[in-house]
């Protein structure tokens, strides 16, 4: 080995303890309480401090989702990670989702490759078809084909995983012959989670290809989408692999602060102000403060409360689906910046090493 190999930093061994992050789309919603909106710029400020901040009290991953609407302001969630690659030292760094339907999975791979190498093997991908249509027209496909572009596209970006040369042929893209793709990743494998919103096709689509699951727990109750973990698991070994391959991810709508009273308070008038809207342009009936409430119970879907709130809810979850990591949104609207920074402070030092500790136990049992 030379002395130039030798210094080099090796990817990171994955770790066997459970994984507890944060996901984020970037909002850029007005404050419900004054009705002013930071710039674009100041919020991409802040995503850097709170990703920082997620590094230094030990979380295990940072994601960002893709939008294309106003308010959001992650269209190009690759190039702020690969800013934030520059200011952290350990957490993994990934995609929530990249909405591989409308995008083209050479670009992804290499933008994700990219940031693998300045991150030093941090880089994952989380591939989902998005909540959110905005991308379709943007980029000129149709949504007909909604279903067919994913399948299509994620098995090509799965052939540019496996070799460098690539040899491809669909319906909605120029085939490849024998071409090149690069950068190679720093990790001998690019990490590629399929995120699913409970479908059980989309379930089946990520088992059948071994892919680690993400499921998004956002309304309901938790126990209903465990038909979708057996599904999986069920799916996967009936086509060979190991489970041990491919972990589970909840990732879920939240927010933590020093007592109940204050979560609770502080939360509300920013989930609704967001979830409304979203729900003006679905049809969905605006959110009452009972359903909120009801959501913040144990057995309901928002993480909202105190330490030792959120820590029981992330064991009583664990028990249902056996996952191995957990996502917390932060924030689903515009909370105070410095209301953020103190959530992932209790997150990473009050919650995390409590839950961890106790799932290793029962796993060790």
């Amino acid at each position: 080995m030379s002395p130039q190999t030798a210094s080099i930093p090796q990817p990171p061994i994955p770790k066997p303890r459970f994984e507890i992050g944060l996901y984020s789309f970037a909002e850029l919603t007005p404050d419900p309480h004054t009705g002013r909106q930071i710039s674009p710029a100041q919020r991409l400020h802040n995503l850097l401090e709170e990703i920082e901040l997620a590094d230094q009290v030990g979380l295990d991953i940072f994601a960002l989702g893709e939008h294309h609407r106003p308010d959001f302001v992650s269209s190009s969630p690759a190039v702020i990670l690969a800013a934030a690659a520059t200011r952290t030292q350990s957490i993994r760094l990934s995609s929530a989702v990249t909405v591989l339907s409308s995008d083209d999975p050479v670009r992804v791979f290499q933008d994700f490759a990219t940031l693998d190498l300045i991150s030093q093997g941090r880089a994952e991908i989380m591939a989902g078809r998005g909540s959110f249509v905005e991308s379709f027209p943007l980029f000129g496909y149709d949504l007909r084909d909604y279903n067919a572009l994913f399948a299509e596209k994620l098995d090509l970006l799965l052939k540019i995983r496996a070799a460098e040369q690539v040899s491809w042929s669909g319906k909605h893209r120029p085939g490849l012959d024998n071409q090149g793709v690069y950068p190679r990743p720093f990790q001998s494998q690019l990490p590629i989670w399929v995120a699913v919103g409970g479908t059980p096709e989309s379930v089946i689509r990520a088992a059948t290809l071994g892919l680690p699951l993400a499921i998004a727990i956002i309304g309901g109750l938790p126990e209903q989408f465990a038909q979708l973990v057996t599904l999986y698991r069920r799916v996967a070994l009936q086509n060979g692999h190991d489970l041990a391959d491919m972990p589970v991810s909840i990732n879920s709508h939240g927010f933590i602060a020093d007592n109940s009273q204050q979560a609770v308070e502080e939360a509300f008038p920013i989930f609704q102000q967001t979830m409304n809207k979203i729900g003006r342009e679905r049809g969905w009936p605006p959110m009452t403060r009972p359903q909120f409430d009801a959501s913040c119970t144990l057995r309901g879907a928002n993480f909202i409360g105190s330490a030792a709130e959120v820590i029981e809810k992330l064991l009583f979850q664990h028990e249902i689906f056996q996952h191995q990591r957990f996502l917390l949104q932060l924030s689903v609207g515009t909370m105070p910046h410095d209301k953020v920074l103190r959530a992932i402070e209790l997150l990473g030092t009050k919650v995390a090493p409590v839950v961890r500790d106790e799932v290793a136990r029962r796993t060790a049992l």
